[in-house]
């Protein structure tokens, strides 16, 4: 029985060595290339901690921050980039499990805009998921069940068993006592194709208390292969892979949301960014009508000590000056508020860092609208959204799946045919049974054959020698008469298959509809700021003329703080035209694809969460508010 044992044993683990993956494990231990499928393989943990640059921007306590540096920032440590990095190991995992011959599960298309607390139009708008937030997998069910990994069976079994016998004839004993050890082994795979293949090697040492049997103790061992091929339903690789072909696509899909991820998150940060611009303009605005007021207030306190004027007229002033201080601590409000929606989206650790969340951004650029607008055409325009809009793209491949799923459903429509092999190899040997029969002393079992007397060696000599051969072929056929659940299946997929291919064109119709959008509101926008800016510099004049009038007498206060009233109203409306501008040629950038390649993004580089380009030369240090 020990040598029994020791061949099993040897048998075993030649077995496991011949199908362990060929993988290169850095381990020190020898046995790495067994264990290494059966090892969990651990993600790092998540890391919260900001890159430098952010540090490097920071002088006496201001955030240095020009457009291009937020965005470096933005891919560096926005918390929803982080996020969707994830999808890449998720994608691949994916993969993995579709190589295994399991369904695939999909990946997620859902991105994040984060809380911005934005009023501007978001880029949601522009950058919508055709219908669903994942990609389906569909019915892979003609996919071989158990899968593409082989695998290795043992079952070992020690076994007493005492069976009172109602007669002798079969076993000479009224009470059989038989013992009994099996070590069954079996190696199992399953193919591309929809076939699969079962080698198994079985073995019973068996001993009775029968006087009946020739031999006793007795070794009997099979070696059998079992071969099984579909023909119709569930034949051909084009059918068993297709939960591959799926999650390669879906790889190819994780890129294009992590792209989307980054558009929608420079588009977010870069709105942040004009809007703090705009708000601190704002202020500007707002501290000249301050600085209106309190000199109008000034000059009536003189002329009613001097008796030229009415008491009155100081209290109007002076109410004049209090609504425009009001108007003043309302627009550093937001400036406030703005700085730190934009902090939050440039730190993965939001504002826990005292020194970010202390520091007031001082924003190096400017909105600069050019003299002269160069538009692109519409058709050149819609041409370049078609080609580069990532939720078209990932419409493609969702159509693409939705037929490699089609396929399948067709197959599945076939009858069940499949064609089977067996052959199997038998032995068998023992000791001569030397029990008597009741009131004999000899052997009651003679003349056995000597080609069966012997230990396991006899056994494995039959077996391999193929002494006793068995074989059988045959076809098993199954046709369901109606079919009508796998025909139903069939009309829903090519349904649902139509059904996204006028989604694709809806989504098309829309993406025409958003760039005239954006083309008619970036026209619109740079004609309100010229009519604006020309508003502004005509209530300056207003109000110069108005106090040169009111120096010699020929004016009163009330028409001066009319003036300037108008003046600070123009002022704002510039500012507020200015931002509308500079929104709406972000929303043509995003609305035709091309907003990484406007703000010199690389992907490859918000992938791995580092930006090679330097920040920026940070100004001599001043006061920029």
């Amino acid at each position: 029985m020990k040598n029994v044992q020791s061949i099993l044993a040897s048998f075993c683990v030649f077995l496991t060595a011949q199908l362990a993956p060929a993988q290169q494990v850095d381990s020190p231990h020898w046995y790495s290339s067994i264990t290494h499928p059966y090892e969990p393989k651990g993600v790092p943990p998540v890391n919260v901690s900001n890159t430098g640059r952010i540090e490097s921007l920071l002088r006496d306590g201001k955030l240095y921050l020009s457009l291009a540096d937020a965005v470096a920032l933005a891919l560096e440590n926005n918390v929803d980039i982080e996020v969707e990095r994830y999808l890449f190991p998720l994608a691949q995992a994916d993969l993995l499990r579709a190589q295994s011959g399991n369904s695939a599960q999909g990946i997620s298309t859902a991105t994040s805009a984060g809380a911005t607390g934005l009023n501007a139009t978001s880029a949601q708008s522009f950058l919508s998921i055709l219908s669903a937030n994942s990609f389906a997998t569909g019915n892979f069910a003609a996919v071989n069940p158990n899968g593409f990994d082989p695998t290795i069976n043992g079952t070992i079994d020690w076994g007493h068993i005492t069976s009172p016998q109602q007669n002798t004839v079969t076993t000479g004993t009224t009470s059989l006592v038989s013992t009994s050890t099996l070590a069954n082994f079996s190696v199992q795979d399953n193919f591309s194709t929809g076939g699969s293949a079962t080698l198994s090697y079985n073995n019973t040492f068996s001993s009775q208390n029968s006087y009946l049997n020739l031999f006793n103790p007795v070794t009997s061992a099979y070696l059998d292969l079992t071969v099984t091929q579909p023909l119709l339903q569930g034949f051909g690789i084009a059918t068993n892979n297709r939960p591959i072909r799926v999650a390669k696509n879906n790889l190819r899909a994780a890129d294009i949301v992590f792209k989307q991820q980054v558009i929608v998150t420079v588009e977010t940060v870069v709105q942040a960014y004009w809007l703090l611009v705009s708000a601190n303009q704002d202020v500007e605005v707002k501290r000249k009508a301050l600085a209106l007021s309190q000199h109008l207030y000034s000059d009536n306190q003189k002329q009613v000590e001097v008796g030229s004027l009415a008491p009155i007229e100081i209290v109007r002033a002076e109410a004049e000056v209090a609504a425009d201080q009001q108007a003043l601590v309302t627009s550093e409000t937001t400036v406030l508020q703005q700085e730190t929606i934009l902090k939050n989206a440039l730190s993965r650790n939001g504002l826990a860092n005292p020194a970010v969340a202390a520091a007031r951004i001082v924003a190096i650029d400017r909105i600069r609208i050019p003299d002269v607008e160069k538009f692109q055409t519409l058709q050149e325009l819609v041409a370049s959204a078609v080609e580069n809009r990532p939720e078209l793209q990932q419409s493609h491949i969702q159509l693409e799946n939705q037929k490699i799923l089609l396929t399948g459903q067709r197959n599945l429509m076939l009858p069940t045919l499949s064609a089977f092999a067996d052959l199997r190899n038998s032995g068998l040997a023992g000791d001569p049974n030397t029990l008597p029969a009741p009131g004999a002393t000899a052997p009651f079992a003679t003349n056995q054959n000597p080609y069966f007397v012997g230990g396991y060696g006899n056994v494995l000599g039959q077996v391999f020698s193929r002494n006793f051969p068995n074989y059988s072929v045959g076809l098993q056929l199954s046709i369901p008469l109606r079919n009508r659940n796998a025909q139903a299946n069939y009309a829903t997929a090519a349904v649902t298959l139509r059904q996204s291919e006028l989604s694709v064109q809806k989504l098309i119709n829309q993406i025409h509809v958003d760039v005239q959008n954006a083309l008619i509101a970036l026209q619109q926008a740079r004609a309100q700021y010229a009519a604006a800016a020309k508003s502004r510099i005509l209530q300056e004049q207003t109000l110069d003329a108005e106090q040169k009038k009111y120096a010699v007498g020929a004016s009163t206060p009330f028409l001066v703080i009319q003036a300037q009233r108008d003046l600070a109203t123009a002022g704002g409306a510039e500012v507020v035209a200015e931002a509308q501008y500079i929104q709406a040629r972000l929303q043509l950038d995003v609305a035709t694809g091309r907003a990484l390649d406007v703000y010199n993004i690389e992907i490859d580089e918000a992938r791995k969460g580092r930006v090679l380009k330097a920040p920026s030369v940070l100004p001599v240090v001043e006061n920029n508010r």
